[in-house]
């Protein structure tokens, strides 16, 4: 299964690549699991997962050719 990647800022210094080989990944926390491990700073760091443009707040299940974006905290007004 594939899925593209999308980074945000401090996150787009260390993961560069666009597309994710995830063969038995199911869901976003399966994915978080597998990121941490292939990029460690990312364990170390607060950020937010969106999954076809919606931010993800519980576990979803991963499709292939789905997007999911990684992204650091950010604030606006």
């Amino acid at each position: 299964m594939e899925i593209e990647i999308i980074t945000f800022g401090k996150i787009a210094e260390f993961i560069h690549k666009q597309q994710l080989d995830c063969s038995g990944i199911a869901d976003t926390d399966g994915l978080k699991v597998m990121l941490e491990k292939a990029y460690p700073a990312l364990a170390n760091m607060k950020y937010k997962l969106a999954l076809n443009r919606n931010i993800v707040q519980d576990n979803l299940p991963i499709q292939n050719l789905d997007s999911v974006a990684i992204m650091p905290p950010f604030s606006g007004g």
